[in-house]
């Protein structure tokens, strides 16, 4: 079966450009991971749920950037469990966007690369977005790591019964953040694809 080099490189360009998108929407909203109140334990009036991103947390309809701030925090007053979690909320905080800092350049690298049509350039942007979604990886895993190591500090200070009418979930924006570590994957390998039709083409035009 013979490959379109053109097509293969324009589905590469698309994946790039969804992975980017996705990674973006997830860092700007606020849905990573949401609590839930059961009704049976507060008013009718009363609606202690939230839902939080990497730079807030919304607490009853209403914003608070403050509340998750690791870089501007008075550390002194905090013990050593909530350091630790605080230097890897900071450390989630760079790796992500530093991630799709990246995929901006990577898109930049695989456009003129594929208008090149060099082998050697489509490999190494290939790698180059493997990179990406390694840090993309290390961003949303750590910060899997850090709900959970949060989850397991909140029970330890109040108690199983203080979070047992206490329902807590991943939202959306962590699964935007999947589907964008899945298609840099896809990107990537998309790209070693076009490297190898580009070299074929090379081959038998030299041959020729």
């Amino acid at each position: 079966m013979k490959v379109n080099f053109g097509s293969v490189v324009v589905t590469a360009g698309i994946c790039g450009l969804m992975s980017f998108a996705f990674l973006a929407t997830a860092l700007g909203t606020d849905y990573w991971y949401i609590i839930e109140m059961n009704p049976v334990n507060m008013s009718d009036t009363e609606d202690m749920s939230s839902h939080s991103g990497l730079w807030s947390i919304n607490e009853g309809g209403k914003n608070n950037a403050d509340s998750i701030d690791s870089f501007n925090t008075d550390y002194s007053r905090y013990s050593e469990i909530e350091l630790h979690m605080l230097s890897m909320h900071s450390a989630i905080v760079v790796v992500l966007p530093f991630s799709l800092v990246l995929l901006l350049i990577g898109g930049i690298c695989g456009l003129v690369s594929s208008l090149a049509r060099s082998p050697v350039l489509l490999t190494g942007t290939a790698c180059y977005f493997f990179i990406c979604s390694l840090l993309t990886l290390c961003g949303v895993s750590l910060y899997i790591f850090y709900s959970h190591q949060a989850k397991a500090e909140t029970e330890r200070l109040v108690g199983p019964e203080g979070l047992a009418y206490i329902h807590t979930s991943f939202g959306w924006s962590l699964g935007l953040a999947w589907l964008s570590y899945g298609l840099e994957l896809l990107t990537g390998a998309l790209l070693l694809g076009a490297a190898r039709v580009a070299k074929l083409k090379h081959s038998t035009s030299t041959m020729a």
